[in-house]
């Protein structure tokens, strides 16, 4: 019997098998890490330093969409900077950030597409990180991009698709792993 007749027939009868469970359970696509600052020059730069230091990346700069005078923001004017971490190194980094959140997490953190957001007040939370007079204290927002395997329909150049909604993570499924995989505590 063939692999396409033998799926077929699981489908059929109800019964997922514990390799088909393990393909389509819900995995860290990214996390994002931004600092917005408000403003260019040195704030801009120490945050930079900050975040090069906390996760090992080169930070990109953020740019303004609009032009606000009563912050004194004009369009495509540098305002803060993000990285974007995947893979290995992503659930490393989300581990240190969840430790400084005392691994607890809001129920309303999560959205209804699996995604998380949460806050970290102050920098020098993390384990390795001191505080240091000269950069001064920053601030950060973490987001992590939840997926499961054949999200990639939604981003090909030839044949994009969107994600049927039996297929998408939900927000149950991204609560039960990260209880499962980071021990975090919904609250």
């Amino acid at each position: 019997m063939s692999e396409k007749a033998a799926v077929k027939k699981q489908k059929k009868s109800g019964k997922i098998t514990a390799k088909a469970k393990k393909k389509f359970s819900p995995k860290v696509e990214k996390v994002t890490v931004n600092i917005g600052v408000g403003e260019a020059g040195e704030r801009l730069k120490k945050a930079e330093t900050v975040l090069q230091n906390i996760t090992n990346h080169t930070p990109i700069q953020t740019l303004s969409k609009t032009t606000n005078k009563d912050w004194g923001i004009r369009e495509r004017m540098p305002i803060g900077c993000k990285v974007t971490i995947r893979g290995k190194e992503a659930e490393q980094f989300l581990k240190n950030a969840l430790q400084t959140r005392e691994n607890k997490m809001a129920d309303y953190s999560f959205d209804d597409q699996g995604n998380l957001a949460f806050g970290i007040p102050d920098h020098t939370l993390f384990k390795d990180q001191k505080y240091d007079p000269n950069i001064g204290i920053f601030g950060m927002d973490i987001c992590i991009t939840m997926q499961r395997a054949g999200y990639r329909i939604k981003r090909r150049r030839i044949g994009r698709k969107k994600i049927p909604q039996r297929h998408q993570v939900t927000k149950e499924e991204t609560i039960e792993f990260f209880t499962k995989q980071f021990n975090v505590e919904v609250v």
